[in-house]
C-alpha cells in the first residue's frame, strides 16, 4: 500500500511546497519511494511501500510512453495479471511488472469502465492531460481511505486528513461529525470533521472536467452497489457452502502475491482461522503473529491461536506484551491520528503491526466476516429482540437488576451483565432505535447532554437516518448497513490507520467482491440462527479447523482501558478534561465529563471509559490541528 494526494488547481505550481509537504506527512505509508508531478493545473504526490515489483519501475507517479496520461495509486490490483495479454496485444510494451502499470493502461483504454474490473483494494487518481480530465475512484468496500475538498474550484484529494490540511484550508469543525463521534466512537464512513472535506464513498468514483474558467459538476458516481435484495440464488445449503469455500479459497490465493515476506494475522478466532488455514494450503512455511497480554489473561487468546497455528504447522510467532508495552505505544497513536477515532482496540492492532513488520511487510487478516456473516454480539441480540421467547422477555424485564449490578468491560461476569443490561434497555426500543443503540456507546441523550446546546444539529437525524435498515423481516438488510456503517467506518478504517503508521500492509480476503455478492445472494437463515452466528462460515470449514475454535465464543479484540484510565493513562483525563479547559474550550458540559469520570472509579464502570477515550483522543486532535469551533 502507498500514500497519495494531489490538488487540481489552475495555478498549481504554487502549491508545490504544500504538496511537497503534505507527501512528507504520508512517509509511513510508503517509506521506500516518494515523488511527485506537477504542471500548471494538477499536482500528484505518491509514497510507495514497495509489495509488488520493487525495482525502481514500480516507482510512482506513473506515467504512459507518450506523456499524457498520469496515475498514483494506492492498493493493490490482484487480478492484474488476466489483462497483461491483452494489452500487449493492443501493442503495450511495459517497462515493469507491477498492478499499477496495466491499471494505467486499462484506463487508458476503458476510462472510468476499467475500475469494474479490478478485484482488489484501493484509491487511486489518473489524470488525462489533453483533456483536462481526472478520474478519482475507490475501492468497493472503503478498504482504503481517500478524503477530498472542493471549493471555489480548488480540489485536494488525499489518503489522510492531515495531508489535505497542508494546504491551509479552513479547519472549521462539522457538528454532524460531532454527534455522530460521541455516540459511536467513530464517524461514518463520508464524514469528515472538518466541514467542506468529505471522505470518498466506497464504490464511487469522481469524473472531473475543467477548464480555464470552473470545474464541471462534481457528483460521485457509483460504479457498484451491493445487491442486497430477497431475491436469493436458488442453491441450496449444501452446495451453498461448498462454493463459499472455493470463492474464499480463491481470495486467500490472490493475496497472496508478493514480492516481499508475507504472513497472516492469527487472533484464535474462526475468520483469522479460515484465512490461516487456506493460506496454509497455497505456501509453505507460513509465517502468522498473534499478541498476547501477559498481564491480563481474559483479553488473552493466543492459546487458541497457537492451536491452529500447530494444526497448519505455520511459522508463528506469539508478540506477548505487558501493559507497559502498550502504553509505551499511546502517545503514538494519538499523534497519528488526523481524525478523532476511538475504538480502543486499535491500541492491540497497532502494536500487532509494529511488531508483525519486524518479519513481514504483508498481512492478510479476517476482517469482514462479522458483518457479512452476522458475527457480532448484537447481530445475536437483535435475532433475539425478533424471535423473542420466555428468556428473552425475562431479561428484558429484569431492567432494574441489571442497572444496580456492577457492570464493566473488565471481567467475564461484569461484562455479561453490561450486555444484559443493554439487551434489557434497547427492548424499549423501536426496531431501528435498537439497531443504532446497540451499535452506539454512548446513546442521543448523552450526546444532547454532553454537548453545549449551540453544538445540536438538525442535520444529524438526516444523516442518521440513512444508515438505518428499512426492513428488518430479512437479517441481511442489518448487515448490510453494518457494512456501510460500522465496516467502513470503523473496523477497516481501524485497520489501515494501525497497520499503514508501521508500513504494513493489510489484505482482507473476506472482502473480496466475490466472496461479498455470493454471500448476500444467500438466505439469512444460511448465516444466523437463534444459537448460532455465522453458520455457514463454521460449517463451510468445520472439516478442517480445530474444535476448540469452532466451539469458542466471540471475545472482541480489547484492552484493560478501564484500568488504564483510572491508573497509568489517569494524567491524560487530568490534562485533557480538567473544567478549565473544558469551560475555556466551549463545546462540552463539564457537569457530564465529571459524572463520567465518578463513573470510571466506581465499581459500576460500565461503558465510562469508551466515552472518556473518545473525549481524550477528540481532545488531541482538536489541539494539534488547532480546529475552529
Amino acid at each position: 500500500m502507498c500514500g497519495i494526494v494531489g490538488i487540481i488547481n489552475k495555478n498549481a505550481f504554487n502549491y508545490e511546497n504544500k504538496l511537497k509537504q503534505a507527501i512528507s506527512l504520508l512517509k509511513e505509508r510508503g517509506p521506500d519511494y516518494s515523488n511527485y508531478f506537477i504542471n500548471k493545473d494538477i499536482g500528484f504526490g505518491h509514497t510507495r511501500l514497495s509489495i509488488i515489483d520493487t525495482s525502481e519501475a514500480g516507482n510512482q507517479p506513473f506515467i504512459d510512453e507518450t506523456k499524457n496520461f498520469i496515475l498514483i495509486f494506492n492498493g493493490e490490483f490482484y487480478n492484474h495479471q488476466q489483462f497483461r495479454k491483452e494489452l500487449e496485444n493492443d501493442g503495450i510494451k511495459f517497462i515493469s511488472h507491477s498492478d499499477t502499470e496495466i491499471l494505467l493502461y486499462l484506463l487508458i483504454k476503458y476510462k472510468e469502465k476499467a475500475i469494474e474490473k479490478i478485484n482488489g483494494d484501493f484509491a487511486f487518481a489518473f489524470y488525462d492531460i489533453k483533456n483536462n480530465i481526472c478520474i478519482i475512484a475507490r475501492d468497493r468496500y472503503g478498504i482504503k481511505p481517500l478524503y477530498y475538498y472542493y471549493y471555489e474550484n480548488n480540489f485536494i484529494f488525499a489518503s489522510e486528513l492531515k495531508a489535505i490540511l497542508q494546504f491551509d484550508i479552513p479547519k472549521i469543525l462539522n457538528n454532524t461529525a460531532l454527534r455522530t463521534y460521541f455516540q459511536l466512537n467513530y464517524i461514518p464512513n463520508n464524514q469528515c470533521f472538518i466541514k467542506n472535506i468529505k471522505k470518498l464513498t466506497p464504490g464511487k468514483y469522481l469524473k472531473i472536467k475543467f477548464d480555464e474558467k470552473r470545474f464541471g459538476n462534481l457528483n460521485e458516481i457509483p460504479y457498484y452497489e451491493l445487491n442486497c435484495t430477497n431475491n436469493y440464488q436458488n442453491i441450496n445449503y449444501k452446495s451453498s457452502y461448498e462454493k463459499l469455500k472455493i470463492l474464499l479459497d480463491n481470495a486467500v490465493s490472490q493475496r497472496l502475491i508478493s514480492d516481499v515476506p508475507i504472513g497472516c494475522f492469527l487472533s484464535g478466532g474462526i475468520d483469522s482461522s479460515i484465512i490461516t488455514a487456506l493460506a496454509s494450503q497455497h505456501t509453505e512455511h507460513l509465517n502468522t503473529f498473534s499478541i498476547g497480554f501477559k498481564d491480563n489473561n481474559f483479553f488473552d487468546e493466543t492459546n487458541l491461536a497457537e492451536i491452529v497455528a500447530k494444526k497448519f504447522n505455520t511459522n508463528h510467532t506469539t508478540f506477548k506484551v505487558s501493559n507497559d508495552d502498550l502504553l509505551q505505544n499511546i502517545n503514538e497513536i494519538l499523534d497519528y491520528f488526523s481524525e478523532p477515532f476511538a475504538d480502543s482496540s486499535s491500541i492491540a492492532v497497532y502494536v500487532l503491526s509494529k511488531l508483525t513488520r519486524q518479519k513481514a511487510t504483508v498481512a492478510l487478516s479476517g476482517d469482514g466476516a462479522d458483518e457479512i456473516f452476522a458475527g457480532y454480539n448484537k447481530h445475536a441480540a437483535l435475532y433475539r429482540y425478533f424471535n423473542s421467547g420466555s428468556k428473552e422477555k425475562i431479561v428484558a424485564n429484569l431492567n432494574l437488576l441489571w442497572k444496580i449490578l456492577p457492570k464493566s468491560r473488565n471481567t467475564k461476569i461484569t461484562n455479561t451483565i453490561r450486555q444484559l443490561y443493554k439487551f434489557s434497555n434497547a427492548a424499549k426500543l423501536s426496531n431501528q432505535e435498537k439497531y443504532w443503540f446497540l451499535a452506539s456507546i454512548g446513546n442521543e441523550n448523552y450526546s444532547n447532554l454532553l454537548l453545549k446546546p449551540d453544538i445540536s444539529n438538525e442535520e444529524f437525524e438526516i444523516f442518521k437516518n440513512n444508515y438505518l435498515p428499512t426492513d428488518f423481516s430479512d437479517f441481511n438488510k442489518i448487515l448490510f448497513s453494518d457494512m456501510n456503517l460500522v465496516l467502513a467506518g470503523d473496523m477497516l478504517v481501524k485497520t489501515d490507520l494501525m497497520s499503514m503508521s508501521n508500513s504494513l500492509e493489510v489484505r482482507v480476503p473476506f472482502l473480496d467482491h466475490n466472496v461479498v455478492d455470493f454471500a448476500f445472494s444467500l438466505p439469512s437463515e444460511y448465516k444466523i440462527t437463534q444459537n448460532c452466528r455465522k453458520k455457514i462460515l463454521r460449517e463451510s470449514f468445520a472439516d478442517i479447523l480445530p474444535a476448540e475454535i469452532l466451539n469458542h465464543p466471540k471475545h472482541g479484540f480489547e484492552v484493560p482501558l478501564t484500568n488504564w484510565l483510572r491508573n497509568e493513562l489517569n494524567y491524560l483525563i487530568i490534562t485533557n478534561l480538567n473544567e478549565t479547559f473544558i469551560k475555556d474550550q466551549n463545546i462540552f458540559n463539564y457537569q457530564i465529563i465529571k459524572k463520567l469520570i465518578e463513573k470510571l472509579n466506581s465499581k459500576n464502570s460500565e461503558d465510562s471509559a469508551s466515552k472518556i477515550w473518545a473525549l481524550i483522543c477528540f481532545q488531541n486532535w482538536w489541539k494539534k490541528y488547532e480546529i475552529n469551533n
